[in-house]
């Protein structure tokens, strides 16, 4: 059993097992419906199962959850973004999507990342706050944070209290991708396109945490180019390591990666609440 396999029977057992064997008649199903051919899965895949194609002579992307909600909350949240650099909805039903495919579609890495990721965001976040849509806000992800969690006690009390203090500072909100790591931003062209966005209302800060690499680096760089106070930056990215945490727990997943990042950055944040 891959790692895709794990995780889906991990979060969904049964229905998750009975899922994964019909895939193929659902491919098959999509691939008729919407004229796709050619289609091979993505290596590395998580929770979805993702291939790539064609429909006619155009390279596609189509996507398959079991978690309908959260597909038509992205394509919800593409359909936002677009013309500010997000990849364009072709077709969607429930439990599929059909995306443009970003070509050649490399995933952003090596130096100048940080630089070509905050220019990213900052284009990203030009598109009109929806009025429509029902995305949840960002204060709902972070009650999760104040549950009762299997994490080490240090960080959930001091991620509880600088939630706190960082929702009483006012900003004005935005859609935020949600999840924006550097392999969710693929080279377009000349350009760079985003992927697999969550689709939440926030504030700029909160989406900078998933595509920090070095924190020392990164988050100076973030603060001065959006011209945030790097606390307050550096305070939201510990905030979100340890929501990420909670979340893999909720999943049966190992937090471990999360703790050790909140961990290492820990002594940067005593520094700026003293």
């Amino acid at each position: 059993m891959d790692r895709f396999e794990k995780n889906i029977a991990g979060i969904y057992r049964e229905k998750g097992n009975a899922w994964i064997s019909e895939l193929p008649k659902l491919v098959q199903k999509y691939a008729l419906l919407w004229g796709l051919s050619h289609l091979e899965p993505f290596k590395n895949l998580s929770y979805n199962y993702v291939l790539s194609g064609y429909q006619g002579s155009v390279p596609i992307v189509l996507k398959l959850s079991l978690n309908i909600f959260d597909l038509d909350k992205e394509a919800r949240a593409l359909e936002a973004f677009s013309g500010y650099g997000s990849v364009s909805v072709l077709a969607h039903q429930a439990g599929a999507l059909l995306l443009q495919k970003a070509m050649p579609g490399h995933p952003l890495k090596g130096s100048g990342s940080i630089q070509i990721a905050c220019k990213v965001i900052k284009k990203l976040h030009q598109a009109p706050l929806p009025t429509l849509g029902n995305f949840p806000h960002i204060e709902e992800w972070l009650t999760a944070l104040d549950k009762a969690w299997k994490l080490p006690e240090l960080h959930l009390q001091q991620a509880r209290r600088l939630k706190k203090c960082l929702l009483q500072l006012t900003r004005a909100p935005v859609l935020l991708h949600g999840d924006l790591h550097r392999e969710n931003i693929l080279s377009s062209g000349e350009d760079w396109l985003v992927i697999d966005p969550k689709g939440v209302i926030g504030y700029p800060l909160n989406e900078v945490w998933a595509c920090v690499e070095d924190p020392q680096h990164d988050l100076a760089y973030i603060a001065k180019y959006f011209n945030f106070k790097f606390d307050e930056i550096a305070h939201w990215y510990y905030v979100h390591l340890i929501l990420a945490a909670c979340w893999q727990v909720e999943d049966n997943l190992d937090p471990k990666r999360f703790l050790d990042l909140a961990q290492g950055v820990l002594p940067m944040i005593k520094e700026g609440t003293s």
